[in-house]
């Protein structure tokens, strides 16, 4: 009785961790579904002709994907009221800086100009960067999140001006003190090149994706397939063993 009992335990056991196991597999094929289409929907965006921010917006309003359109916008920068998202780019921990460019029509544009290091965030230690005068501005069209993207994140500092989530009513409450413009409801990220002096380095939108989860769906399957192996071997074993143990 206790010998079957043990193999019960030891079979419900090696039930469970193949149910878990083949989970993970399938959830893993779930995750290449979704990275295989946010990959084809960067590259369909990537590839449409660029459009001013008002078309941008248009489309957005209208429900349209804008996220990695081309771009463009023309106007100032208000380089008093940049903000700053905390980043990392190529290794190094620092910040996105996000400026308000005033367009032709009075409208602010947060633009994503690119990352400048910890040590460089206050913008009077990089005033060659701060660009005077009428720019032309080409890159990436964003969305803005309206909530955080988890309960991991933590809450933007704006005492610091510190954003961990690219909250755009935030930003244009702290960079107008409060006083109420027409803001752009977009981003625009900046295409690549670096500002005079070297900062802010532009380009730092992520359009390249690692894709491994069908490589991890083998790994959890062929875990699966092993344990089947090696958990049935062992019960046969157990199981002769026990019937040769009773006619003994």
């Amino acid at each position: 009785m206790k010998n079957k009992f043990s193999l019960a335990v030891l079979l419900i056991c090696i039930a469970s961790a193949f149910v878990v196991l083949m989970g993970l597999g399938f959830w893993q094929l779930q995750r290449l579904e979704w990275k295989e289409a946010m990959i084809a929907r960067v590259e369909e965006g990537l590839n449409k002709p660029p459009l001013s921010i008002d078309e941008i917006e248009a489309l957005d309003a209208a429900g349209e994907d804008i996220e990695y359109r081309p771009a463009f916008a023309e106007g100032t920068f208000l380089h008093d009221a940049e903000q700053h998202y905390f980043a990392t780019y190529r290794s190094r921990v620092g910040y996105f800086v996000y400026t308000p460019l005033v367009m032709d029509d009075g409208k602010r544009l947060f633009v994503n100009r690119g990352f400048v290091p910890m040590e460089r965030k206050d913008a009077s230690s990089r005033p060659e960067g701060q660009i005077v005068g009428r720019v032309r501005i080409e890159g990436l069209a964003r969305t803005a999140p309206t909530e955080k993207p988890n309960s991991q994140v933590p809450n933007n500092d704006l005492t610091k001006n510190v954003y961990y989530w690219k909250s755009l009513s935030q930003m244009a409450g702290r960079a107008y003190d409060k006083t109420e413009f027409d803001t752009a409801s977009v981003f625009l990220d900046a295409g690549e090149g670096v500002a005079p002096g070297g900062l802010p380095i532009g380009g730092v939108t992520r359009i390249t994706f690692s894709n491994n989860h069908l490589q991890y769906a083998y790994t959890w399957f062929g875990l699966a397939a092993a344990l089947v192996g090696v958990g049935g071997f062992f019960l046969f074993s157990l199981v002769r063993g026990s019937k040769e143990n009773e006619v003994a």
